[in-house]
């Protein structure tokens, strides 16, 4: 327990720092790592909240009270101690609140994994119940370990060479090149980078692969280097396959720099969040593009899709999910550092509010975007196993016990009732040893240390790396043994321990120098306060047990010198050490390891896995100054378990290399379901042929200019044309012209009459119009009355808009329409009808909240009903659970027991089953307030193993579950990959507010325009419950991608709002 004094010492530094009376908590939070200069009030205030008992200080406010004069000084330490006290009582009741939340938690994940139970009713057998298969289990060497892991499946091999395999990774934040990477340059561009961008080089070079592009965000800003700005970086070619074979101009791995965001800013992870949809519809376009020329030169003509998208990082995962989605491709995720996991840990130190955190952070945004990627992944890889049942474990869509069940059940083939738990691989990051130089009998290196710095003959000092000459300044002696750490100055990373441990251990201090590589600084003071705070207490503790000339601390090094430092430390007979309070893997590790050093590391996380492959080191408490000393000495001191670690390490250093991790890499992703875009109705070409039918062409003349506006004039098509009825427009007559002389007379043959069965019929067009435009006109609009009826105005603004477009006849003529809607496709219809508004005035029609989508003129049925496109219905399907879902919504909002199947008719919901589809689960909202909101809906079904997209529409009077990768959003995108409509091409309208997926629909490279006072209230308010992310994390908060104009605005308004964000979109 700390005494008065003790404490009296801290309030005196405080007072001393020349800082005011502590103010209250909520208003200055103690977050050491927020942005701005070193705080020393900060930094004390935590040491006493941290550090003292309650009742001491309390004791200590008595002292002061008691001894008070009427000097300021007394009162101010009164004052803060009274303030401090506050502090400490308030940091003891969040640690309460965090504990009753994980009560709470635990209890939800244990209801959600019965409900899955009891829904899948059969038995388990007990294979199934002990069911592990893949993971990790202890095994005689290290070895095996590894390969029992991927035991039961094809290992890829080199006669996979005829494959020719487009694999696409993204990690958005940092700085991301290929050469001279600003590693610790901040906290975005660290590990990460390195890690893809050697992934990229490793994975080009594997048989089978063609081509590895890396997605990331291009930077043209003053504030980093001109490299950032290049669209493309080549990493490596791919001209030849080893044996001289040319295998193809685009073949090998590239960077792909994708702008989003402001251009002329490098942004912080943090800050990125709102753009995510920006960059997934240029980088969608890229990849259009890129399956297109892949197709001509390796794919016989058609398009070669990526293999797997792989998700870094929650932001990247966010949009791995969406872009796999709109592809149908397989997805992969790796968190390399989680949300929850973070946290978790920041409410245990009690510092701060869950709302400061999130503030900071954007946590619960990060959060968010990791479980969307669990909904969509079809693979998740970590590094450790920790990882999976401790961090990702916290996460409401994985739960280890019930994915093993359902593993279990779908190897068998038995029923899963929809639900779905992403697959989860050990597989370590892969090392580049090919600078590494490996001597197996190691040779006494004093003397050539010692010739190397000068030697006592006189004879001049051999040439230095400059990173030696670097750290040698700092050491007396440079001679004896190096511990070496090497990480950011993060307090995570527990550098003040370590320093701790080696000062207060003599024998250690006399053995040993101890090198820190702590980044890159050029001044303490203008660091995050975090990163400052622990390089002043490096100073200071290097003052305290005077340990000048023992421990070197450079301020710079390049990436380049980090394998001559590891040499330095091998040369001196040294140890690495990695004391982090927590560590997810521990590249630093493997790489000190194959310059042949031993290891001593903590023991919470990836370390634990790392030695038992390696074998080359021992593993300690990091909150152990004893201990991580005891483990120093003993390394340093031992010579033969010092060689014996080094050996060991050598020997199995390759379970480490990057072949052997792209080669586990892609067996894990060949054994997933293999997804890409199939199209059951045939595609056409961009160009027109000469040889298109009478039909289809005449179609497009017709839609350019011939249907008449919606004043009531009627339009009629009978395959009759007059080229005067063009409205004189030289150009449009001449076009016409054409087409009639082309035209073929349609055969006339026998029909089959006979079938029974309703087949698709293309009337009079064969394919939809989309094809051909130029710019689309989306309408998306969510204005309802109190009953979820469209607003009579609404359809006059949809008259006004269509007015609009075609005041100008150049643009009419590129221009197609799309109705995007909650409503289903009979309401829909009855809401144009009622404004005699011909459904074939658009190409497109988005029906109940994007899970159907309809072309009509085209896609019809005998009787002329309009057919859903069944490409998009198969699209969509993918973890589509229908019954599984209807059963749980019901015991969720309409039976709390869990009793009965059906919907009860006494709860808040009740089935809408007109509204409903086969993709579509609607229910119309009696009671609102028993209503559950969105975030907390779609926890409890990610727990129940359910994968889906729920929202509120209409006004708040319906609810609609529609599959995972169904949106309103999703299906434009949808269209982009279909018919080939570029979204950045595509013009949305808004109202004020909308259904739950409005803030979706503001998102991306498409320009909006809002319509002010249209659709004042929507279903906004069950979106999200208190604490969640906010509406600024998703929504762009000034983008020239977004106007705003009066919902009474005139048809010419509406065609200058359009030239006007067209204009500044073209600014950007």
């Amino acid at each position: 327990m700390a005494g008065n004094e003790w404490i009296n010492g801290y309030l005196e530094a405080i007072l001393d720092s020349g800082a005011p009376a502590i103010e209250e908590q909520k208003a200055t939070p103690v977050n050491l790592r927020e942005t701005g200069h070193f705080n020393p009030t900060k930094y004390f205030v935590e040491e006493v909240v941290t550090g003292v008992d309650e009742s001491d200080l309390h004791r200590t406010w008595i002292k002061v009270v008691a001894t008070r004069n009427t000097r300021e000084r007394s009162s101010r330490l009164e004052n803060m101690c009274w303030r401090i006290w506050h502090l400490t009582r308030k940091k003891k009741q969040l640690e309460w609140e965090e504990l009753q939340r994980l009560a709470n938690r635990r209890w939800e994940r244990e209801q959600g994994r019965r409900d899955a139970t009891e829904d899948m009713s059969e038995d388990l057998s007990e294979g199934e119940k002990g069911d592990n298969l893949g993971e990790m289990v202890p095994c005689d060497t290290p070895r095996k370990m590894f390969q029992r892991n991927i035991s039961n499946l094809e290992v890829w091999s080199d006669d996979k060479k005829e494959k020719k395999l487009y694999i696409v990774l993204i990690s958005l934040h940092g700085l991301v090149r290929g050469e001279n990477m600003e590693l610790g340059r901040d906290s975005d561009t660290g590990g990460q980078v390195k890690y893809v961008v050697e992934l990229s080089r490793a994975l080009a070079r594997m048989p089978g692969v063609y081509r590895v592009d890396l997605f990331t965000r291009q930077i043209s800003s003053p504030d980093v280097d001109w490299s950032y700005g290049e669209p493309t970086e080549m990493l490596t070619s791919g001209l030849d396959d080893g044996d001289g074979v040319d295998i193809g101009e685009s073949s090998g791995a590239y960077i792909i720099r994708i702008p989003f965001g402001p251009r002329d800013k490098y942004l912080s992870k943090e800050l990125l969040w709102p753009y995510v949809q920006e960059f997934v519809d240029g980088a969608l376009a890229h990849i259009l593009n890129m399956s297109k020329v892949l197709g001509e030169q390796i794919g016989g003509g058609q398009p070669i899709w990526p293999y797997v998208i792989h998700g870094h990082y929650a932001d990247a995962g966010d949009s791995a999910a969406l872009l796999s989605g709109a592809l149908n491709v397989p997805m992969v995720l790796t968190g390399h550092s989680l949300g929850r996991n973070k946290l978790e840990q920041l409410l245990k130190q009690g510092r701060q509010s869950k709302e400061d955190i999130n503030s900071t952070y954007r946590i619960m945004r990060r959060i968010e975007a990791e479980e969307l990627s669990l909904d969509a992944a079809e693979l998740v890889i970590t590094s450790t196993k920790q990882e999976i049942e401790e961090q990702w474990g916290l996460y409401d869509g994985f739960d280890v016990k019930l994915e093993k069940v359902l593993r279990a059940r779908a190897r068998r083939g038995v029923n899963c009732h929809g639900r779905f738990m992403p697959r989860m691989v050990v597989i370590p990051p892969g090392m580049d040893f090919s600078n590494v130089v490996v001597q197996e009998d190691v040779p006494e290196v004093d003397g050539e240390l010692t010739q190397l710095i000068g030697g006592t003959d006189g004879s001049s000092p051999k040439a230095l790396p400059a990173i030696w000459s670097e750290v040698m300044r700092f050491l007396t002696n440079p001679h004896k043994p190096m511990i070496l750490a090497l990480s950011r100055p993060d307090p995570k990373k527990n550098i003040t321990t370590l320093l701790k441990a080696f000062g207060e251990c003599r024998p250690l201090k006399e053995l040993a120098n101890l090198t820190l590589i702590m980044g890159n600084r050029d001044d303490i003071d203008e660091m995050s306060g975090g990163n400052a705070s622990v390089l002043v207490t490096v100073l200071k503790l290097i003052d305290k047990y005077d340990l000048y000339g023992q421990v070197a601390y450079p301020k710079h090094h390049k990436q380049s010198d980090v394998p001559e430092i590891y040499r330095l430390a091998a040369k001196t007979k040294g140890v690495f050490i990695n004391p982090a309070l927590v560590e997810p893997f521990g590249l630093t590790l493997i790489e000190a390891a194959a310059h042949g050093l031993p290891m001593v590391a903590t023991k919470n996380g990836g370390p634990v896995d790392i030695h038992r492959a390696l074998n080359n080191g021992l593993l300690v408490d990091p909150h152990d100054q004893q201990e991580i000393a005891s483990a120093l000495f003993k390394l340093l001191s031992e010579k033969n378990l010092w060689h014996e670690c080094t050996k060991n390490g050598w020997k199995n250093i390759h379970l480490f290399s990057w072949p052997e991790h792209c080669r586990t890499y892609l067996t894990r992703v060949a054994a997933c379901r293999m997804r890409h875009p199939q199209w059951q109705t045939d595609t056409p070409s961009d160009e027109t042929a000469v040889e298109e039918s009478f039909n289809d062409s005449l179609k497009d003349v017709q839609d350019m200019s011939l249907r008449l506006s919606v004043d009531g004039e009627k339009s009629s098509f009978n395959g009759s044309f007059d080229v005067a009825s063009a409205g004189g427009d030289p150009e449009l007559q001449d076009q016409v012209k054409r087409v009639l002389s082309k035209m073929k007379k349609p055969e006339s043959g026998p029909t089959d009459n006979d079938s029974g069965n309703k087949s698709l019929e293309y009337v009079p067009s064969k394919h939809p119009l989309l094809r051909r435009r130029r710019k689309l006109i989306v309408i998306a609009l969510d204005w309802y009355d109190s009953n979820g009826a469209p607003e009579k105005k609404m359809i006059q603004i949809v008259q006004d808009i269509i007015k609009a477009v075609r005041l100008d006849s150049q643009i009419a003529r590129v221009s197609g329409f799309t109705l995007s809607t909650a409503m289903p496709i009979s309401e829909t219809l009855e809401f144009l009808k009622s404004g005699k508004i011909q459904v074939n005035e658009f190409d497109a029609l988005v029906c109940s909240s994007g899970s159907e989508v309809y072309y009509p003129g085209t896609y019809t049925e005998e009787d002329g009903k309009l057919f859903p496109d069944p490409d998009y219905a198969a699209h969509i399907d993918y973890r589509w659970g229908c019954e599984g879902l209807k059963k749980t919504i019901s015991k969720l909002l309409n039976s709390p027991e869990g009793k009965g199947n059906s919907v009860q008719s006494s709860g808040p919901i009740e089935e809408d089953l007109r509204s409903s589809n086969a993709h579509c689960i609607s229910y119309l909202i009696k009671d609102p307030k028993k209503a559950r909101n969105v975030d907390d809906l779609r926890q409890k079904l990610r727990m129940r193993g359910l994968r889906c997209h729920p929202m509120y529409c209409r006004n708040a009077t319906r609810m609609q579950i529609i599959p995972l990768l169904a949106s309103r959003a999703q299906a434009l995108r949808y269209i982009f990959v279909r018919w080939r409509l570029n979204v950045a091409n595509m013009f949305v309208f808004l109202g004020e507010n909308g259904d739950t997926d409005y803030e979706e629909m503001i998102s991306g490279t498409h320009k909006t325009v809002i319509m002010k006072g249209v659709a004042v209230k929507g279903s906004e308010e069950l979106l999200r419950t208190s604490g969640s992310y906010l509406k600024d994390d998703i929504v762009p908060p000034a983008s020239p991608l977004v106007t705003i104009i009066n919902g009474d605005a005139s048809p010419t308004e509406i065609a200058n709002a359009l030239k006007q964000v067209s204009k500044s979109a073209a600014g950007m």
